[in-house]
């Protein structure tokens, strides 16, 4: 199935049989990606007054109870109200789930006893380029970031400079495969956060940040069509699953 998208007068074709997934699933138990210190996701049948609800013990349905949290389990995106006093809902600042996409591979700096993605990295890997989403794979690219517990790890994270950089060049949706854009235990300064968010000044209600994601070694760096969609829930943050589409006439 070819699709002809036309962007900024300019016509680009992807075939919409070959998707390239880059969520990660949620699964109840100690096997899923964690963060933030909480305990694993659970699912598990409902039981009430007797009633089990597995079709292995007599149900007739199958009919799980799901207990997590987005920004700690599962691939999430995420919108100002985050950060704001005031409740805002991905469900409503998120209305447009297509975009022109950017992904790029950054070797985290050492920084003390950090390591950052900086804004010359950046620079560097986008060039001259104007995208209105960019994907941010981190290095080493392992498959454990699909399990792996970042809870006293102090992950990686993007320095104010670099989402600052971002904002100017006028990425509206950020993707990258870290549990945070900022640092695990900063005081609360969330300065990536803000600063994408532009929180001093004239908030940006329409970006969104996605974290936990993760890109397969096979994806190269280019140049996609973003598929961002997300669960309708009323909160800060919803599981979502961004999917690519590669042109195929760059």
């Amino acid at each position: 199935m070819i699709a002809t998208v036309k962007h900024n007068s300019r016509n680009y074709k992807i075939d919409l049989t070959k998707p390239l997934d880059i969520s990660i699933p949620l699964k109840g138990g100690d096997k899923n990606v964690n963060a933030w210190y909480l305990d694993p996701p659970k699912i598990s049948p409902h039981e009430e007054d007797g009633f089990v609800g597995k079709v292995s013990e007599g149900a007739s349905t199958n009919f799980n109870d799901i207990w997590f949290n987005p920004h700690s389990h599962v691939t999430h995106t995420e919108c100002l109200g985050h950060i704001s006093e005031e409740f805002n809902s991905i469900n409503k600042k998120l209305k447009q789930f297509f975009f022109l996409a950017e992904v790029i591979t950054v070797a985290p700096e050492q920084m003390g006893e950090d390591f950052i993605i900086s804004e010359k990295q950046i620079k560097y890997a986008l060039g001259n380029k104007k995208r209105q989403a960019v994907i941010i794979r981190t290095m080493p690219n392992l498959g454990d970031k699909r399990s792996k517990k970042y809870s006293d790890t102090n992950p990686t994270y993007l320095t104010e400079a670099a989402a600052k950089y971002l904002v100017k060049k006028g990425v509206d949706h950020l993707l990258i495969d870290l549990p945070s854009v900022d640092k695990e235990r900063d005081g609360g300064e969330l300065l990536a956060h803000k600063a994408f968010w532009n929180m001093s000044g004239k908030p940006r209600a329409k970006a969104t940040i996605t974290e936990f994601i993760y890109v397969p070694n096979p994806v190269e760096d280019g140049t996609y069509f973003l598929n961002l969609q997300v669960a309708p829930f009323e909160n800060d943050a919803s599981p979502s699953r961004p999917v690519l589409y590669k042109i195929e006439n760059p």
